[in-house]
């Protein structure tokens, strides 16, 4: 009779594939908007010579994401044991030897690098990028995780580093627009400053919550909830830039990402907050039909041209090259 019993390699293994994460790789879909990027300034990109370098791009973006988080889960295990839910993790749980974690993420490290180099050199400097970005996040004495506001401003600087790993995998002559970039930059500061609120209001003790998380002691409710509120303040204001100079037809698009980053809000309010977790968010239906509805609007937008919105605005298509030069 067949075991139904997992098997004893199996078991070792798990804890291992458990902290590379790879439920959170779903976070790469941020690459999407710099690949969306590279084919309406390039039309020519439509084409199946570009699927090769796309696979190849987001399995190294994929790995150093892994490396990434194989360090924080080894780093942070003393302060998730304090945590009510995070302690039962594999590092925290004794489950992982340390020694074999940090084999790990030198292998995951090296192999997406390799990847990424493999591509070309713009996609493997960024992918290096994005690499030390984790360290400088995790690794003690700089750690930026224990430091109000910039624990959220360097973990959310992956949203422009992934834009621009979409974007290289593709384009290597020139780079996408400064202000896209910003706003990228600045809605993915609004994600993680709603993850740190939800967080806080999990804990419910500034004590406990100071233990786990060092920014904990600085951050309270109310300064959480005024920096989201400055976040997505700031992806609007850099957001209007980038429309109003390179595509109006955006415009249209307003009322629908001022929804989004409601809806966002909305459940990073609720009582233990999925976004604690940003993997499970696809447990809300209603906000993953909207965010699918609104892409398409979206990508319709930015492939589409509306010349009596540039009339009605009084602004004037944009005649010159927007993009900057690199390379030659």
């Amino acid at each position: 009779m067949l075991s139904t019993q997992p098997s004893k390699f199996f078991r070792i293994l798990w804890p291992y594939v458990q902290i590379a994460r790879i439920d959170h790789w779903f976070k790469n879909v941020f690459m999407i908007l710099g690949i969306v990027l590279a084919l309406f300034y390039e039309l020519e990109l439509f084409a199946w010579e570009s699927v090769f370098p796309l696979l190849l791009a987001i399995a190294a973006t994929c790995l150093i994401a892994s490396s990434n988080y194989v360090v924080n889960e080894v780093l942070d295990a003393p302060y998730d044991r304090l945590h009510p839910v995070k302690k039962d993790r594999p590092v925290p749980s004794g489950k992982v030897k340390t020694s074999w974690a940090w084999i790990e993420w030198f292998l995951l490290g090296v192999s997406g690098m390799v990847l990424a180099f493999s591509l070309n050199g713009y996609f493997g400097t960024t992918a290096l990028v994005f690499l030390v970005s984790g360290l400088i996040y995790n690794i003690p004495p700089i750690r930026t995780k224990d430091l109000p506001f910039l624990d959220v401003l360097t973990e959310s600087l992956n949203n422009p580093i992934r834009l621009l790993l979409g974007w290289f995998a593709l384009v290597t002559h020139s780079i996408p627009p400064l202000s896209l970039v910003l706003a990228y930059w600045m809605v993915g500061a609004f994600f993680m400053a709603t993850k740190r609120f939800a967080e806080y209001r999990r804990i419910d003790d500034p004590i406990r919550a100071k233990a786990y998380r060092k920014s904990f002691g600085y951050y309270t409710e109310n300064r959480l909830l005024l920096s989201m509120f400055f976040y997505a303040m700031a992806c609007s204001f850099v957001s209007g830039i980038f429309l109003v100079r390179y595509h109006m037809e955006l415009i249209l698009f307003v009322p629908i990402g001022a929804g989004f980053l409601t809806y966002y809000l909305k459940i990073g309010m609720l009582k233990d907050s999925p976004v604690q977790n940003p993997e499970k968010l696809y447990k809300e239906g209603g906000f993953v039909v909207y965010v699918g509805l609104s892409t398409l609007l979206f990508l319709l937008l930015m492939f589409s041209e509306i010349p009596f919105l540039y009339e009605l605005f009084n602004v004037n298509p944009a005649i010159i090259p927007p993009l900057w030069t690199v390379g030659e």
